[in-house]
């Protein structure tokens, strides 16, 4: 079940932010450029222009999947907003709901969404509440409250339908028919899948993808391998046409799947490598955008930090060189009154200071705690990081097993395949649902070692191939040769060569271990 949420009140805003971000630009530009909108909008004291920036920023960090970031943002928004802006608060209030949807934090974005209907409903906004009910709907489906799930989308859709908003309807009634499939009520997840792609085929809309892969899965879930194959092509022509990554991936998984229900495993195991290519093409490309956005966050976090305090230290400098002239001038003018002002003027100069230096201290024993509390979420991030790595070499391990077993299956006529072919598929089910360790892997490797690739790349004679690199990271975590070819699937062998070459491209002396090498980085 793939279920698909569309965010109907920020289509026109969305779109102007990509049009506004494209690929051309760095992830750099495009924050700098937001920041010194931000910025400007403080210096000018226009709290809707600050508001307007703080969600756009949000925007920005939704768009690259850093929820945590943009719920930030939109609470800023949220918090400099007046009554008078009640169809803005319920706009935030969905984002901000969405976010925490996407973060599975699904009790907390019900919160939000109980505002926002309230909200709603009070001022009569009509499109607003009908997304709302979408989204409280999507975050019961995810918490298995299926009944509740089918009440608020049904409710959605009745407010959309009444608005003639096709793509709302369509949206909705793809949403009802993800909740059948999960209930296995698939007679009417077909139907409600139907509609929303008979609305999208008419809109020409890219959102019927997800819809056509959905009647995939239906069909291949009844045991109707053929017109699963149909639809879950057909998806894949479409994604194609949109040039629609993770629907590509998408589909080609589905059909792998497919094929191997149907007793075609070759077919399934060349569907199931493209998968796993386009997984790691887009799982790099993601992750590297995302890096690259938090460390230049990092960075002009530090930089604004250190422009406070220098000019804290230039405000206390003035001061006192301020009273240090005032102190000659009287001293010069009248000696006896000059005396006594200046013990005076001495002592409020040293209660200033005292003050200030309160306030320097302040300022930085916060950023020793917040290092500490940076330093603790790395020391967590780099034990998760070693069991998802323990993960995937054993993933491999099973699909290398799995494979084989299929192979003497095919050569062994006499004997009946059916019952291992079951727990194969069994134990391939259990590693699918393992697929995103890989994700949360390299989420885990940039955030704790976040120059190593960069540093490491400096160093080399010639460029490394996107083998070596995989290689490289994982001699940075120390792992043994056994465990490396377990996770990339190669033989100890291949892994000793892989090293060998690796090391002909690093200025390394010749008794130096590989492993130290890597370690400095």
């Amino acid at each position: 079940m793939k279920s698909h949420i569309f965010i109907y009140f920020f289509t026109i805003s969305n779109l102007l932010f990509s049009q506004n971000y494209s690929t051309k630009q760095s992830a750099d530009s495009i924050f700098f450029g937001l920041k010194g909108e931000l910025d400007s909008a403080f210096e000018i004291g226009d709290e809707s222009k600050i508001a307007k920036s703080y969600i756009q920023l949000g925007d920005y960090y939704q768009s690259i999947e850093i929820s945590t970031q943009a719920i930030e943002q939109y609470n800023e928004a949220l918090s400099i907003l007046q009554e008078e802006f009640p169809e803005l608060q319920v706009s935030i209030r969905n984002k901000i709901a969405q976010s925490y949807i996407n973060l599975k934090n699904y009790e907390k974005s019900r919160e939000y969404l109980n505002v926002s209907i309230a909200l709603a409903e009070q001022e009569l906004l009509e499109n607003h509440l009908a997304y709302a009910e979408s989204l409280l709907g999507t975050a019961y489906e995810k918490q298995e409250n299926y009944s509740e799930a089918l009440k608020h989308q049904t409710k959605s859709l009745a407010i959309y339908t009444k608005s003639k908003d096709q793509v709302g309807i369509a949206t909705v009634n793809e949403n009802i028919g993800s909740v059948y499939e999960d209930l296995q009520e698939f007679d009417k997840a077909l139907k409600f899948f139907s509609i929303s792609n008979d609305i999208f085929k008419k809109l020409k809309h890219g959102a019927r993808i997800n819809v056509i892969n959905n009647l995939g899965d239906v069909h291949r879930k009844t045991g109707d391998y053929e017109n699963a194959l149909v639809y879950t092509k057909s998806a894949l022509k479409l994604a194609e046409q949109f040039d629609d990554h993770h629907q590509i991936e998408s589909a080609h998984k589905d059909l792998a799947r497919t094929f191997a229900l149907m007793g075609k495993y070759e077919m399934a195991y060349d569907h199931r490598l493209v998968y796993e290519d386009l997984q790691e093409d887009g799982f790099y490309s993601q992750n590297f955008r995302q890096l690259n956005t938090l460390q230049t966050i990092f960075d002009t976090k530090e930089k604004e930090s250190e422009i406070a305090l220098l000019k804290k230290q230039n405000q206390v400098n003035e001061a006192n060189q301020n009273l240090l002239i005032f102190g000659l001038v009287i001293l010069i003018s009248l000696s006896g009154v000059a005396f006594f002002f200046y013990n005076r003027k001495r002592q409020e100069s040293a209660k200033i200071q005292a003050y200030e230096q309160k306030l320097l201290k302040v300022e930085l024993d916060q950023k020793a705690v917040e290092e500490k509390k940076l330093q603790d979420e790395i020391q967590l991030k780099t034990a998760s990081l070693s069991k998802y790595s323990l993960n995937m070499a054993q993933k491999n391990k099973m699909i290398a097993e799995t494979s084989s077993t299929l192979q003497n299956l095919a050569s062994r006529s006499t004997i009946d395949p059916i019952p291992k072919i079951k727990t194969i598929a069994r134990e391939l089910k259990k590693s699918l649902s393992e697929d995103k360790e890989w994700d949360e892997f390299m989420n885990f490797f940039k955030e704790i070692h976040p120059q190593f690739i960069k540093q490491l790349s400096k160093t080399t004679t010639s460029k490394l191939s996107s083998t070596e690199l995989r290689l490289a990271m994982l001699l940075r975590l120390n792992l043994s040769s056994k465990e490396i070819a377990s996770i990339l699937r190669v033989t100890p062998d291949s892994v000793r060569v892989a090293r060998y070459r690796l090391r002909r491209k690093l200025p390394i002396e010749q008794k130096q271990e590989l492993v130290n090498f890597m370690l400095q980085f």
